[in-house]
């Protein structure tokens, strides 16, 4: 397929996302300057055939006006390419950001490149390794003229309407979220709507996790266990006597299954390649969003109680509640004299 207006955009950060999709910018026909400080990545999107630039002066040179900058960058250094960026940028200039910002630092940044006349585009970015061939669920914010002059653009990067099922009940015979993008808003909504996207993931992620965990522990009840003042008993030990194979389990989930999504078919494919998920050692990170929407949450006074403890599972997962554990069992020693089990 070829974009009947191809358009120019400049791409400032090379990482699996961002090369993505310039690539997928590419095989529809859109033309792309690409910069990164990685030289060895911007030579492979030269082969394939995208401008390459050295520097964010020489990227914006390259670039035709009025000029669309796309920053796939960590949130951490948003900033300074946008400082960097509006002594270079003229009036009518798009500066689009893709990756996971705050969305107070959006409105800020657009207060920011205001009164040099560019415009400033918040670009909440879905669809991970995986976007180049399914494309990317796009939640964008900023000025609605600013945002209708990047439809060609964006139109490429999301889906389409056919990578989904037509909704039965939707009677909207307008609009763009059946093909896989929407404007929410002003400026920050679009990073507001991928925010709360990331932190329903966390609570969606914990809950397949945990699922699985207790189907594969079903064998509790064949383990020798302790017996001792110090160990809950298992009260019925044949009612866990189960030994489940949890990777079927995750297959056959996703056929049919209520709860059969994406997230299934990555937790069946990661599986049946290492059963024992080996080289996973459980620490899960955590780059923002969720706890950004967990403030969002008691700002606004909604209850989030599934959001907000997958965010402290993640906490825990990397041993921040190791002195938390240790002050427990120093108090239960104290009060009651229980010595702490080893293992």
């Amino acid at each position: 397929m070829t974009t009947d207006t191809p358009m120019q955009l400049g791409m400032v950060g090379l990482g699996r996302m961002g090369a993505n999709l310039v690539r997928r910018l590419m095989r529809d026909g859109h033309t792309c300057v690409v910069y990164d400080l990685d030289a060895d990545a911007v030579a492979q999107l030269e082969q394939e055939g995208a401008t390459p630039a050295s520097s964010l002066k020489d990227l914006a040179g390259k670039l035709g006006r009025p000029r669309n900058i796309w920053l796939m960058l960590p949130a951490g250094v948003v900033q300074r390419t946008v400082d960097e960026l509006t002594e270079l940028l003229a009036p009518e200039d798009i500066v689009i950001d893709g990756g996971n910002s705050y969305y107070r630092d959006d409105i800020a940044r657009s207060r920011q490149l205001a009164p040099h006349a560019v415009h400033y585009v918040d670009c909440g970015t879905s669809g991970g390794v995986w976007g180049l061939e399914r494309g990317y669920c796009l939640m964008v914010g900023g000025e609605r003229e600013a945002v209708l002059r990047l439809d060609p653009l964006l139109r490429t990067i999301a889906p389409g309407a056919g990578s989904a099922e037509p909704t039965p009940g939707r009677t909207a015979t307008s609009g763009t979220a059946p093909d896989g993008y929407l404007h929410c808003g002003p400026s920050g909504a679009g990073h507001f709507v991928k925010m709360v996207h990331n932190g329903v993931e966390y609570g969606m992620m914990a809950a397949i996790a945990e699922g699985l965990s207790i189907i594969k522990h079903a064998d509790a009840g064949l383990r020798d266990r302790t017996v001792d003042a110090e160990t809950a008993p298992l009260r019925d030990p044949d009612a866990y006597a189960y030994e489940i194979d949890v990777a079927e389990v995750a297959e056959v989930w996703r056929r049919g299954s209520v709860v059969g999504s994406w997230l299934v078919d990555l937790v069946a494919d990661a599986l049946a390649r290492s059963p024992g998920l080996d080289g996973f050692a459980g620490r899960v990170s955590d780059s923002g969003e969720g706890r950004w929407t967990v403030l969002a949450a008691v700002d606004e006074s909604v209850p989030a109680p599934v959001i907000t403890a997958a965010l402290y599972e993640r906490f825990a997962s990397r041993g921040l509640g190791e002195f938390t554990g240790k002050l427990l069992s120093a108090m239960r020693g104290e009060f009651g004299g229980h010595a702490e089990k080893a293992g």
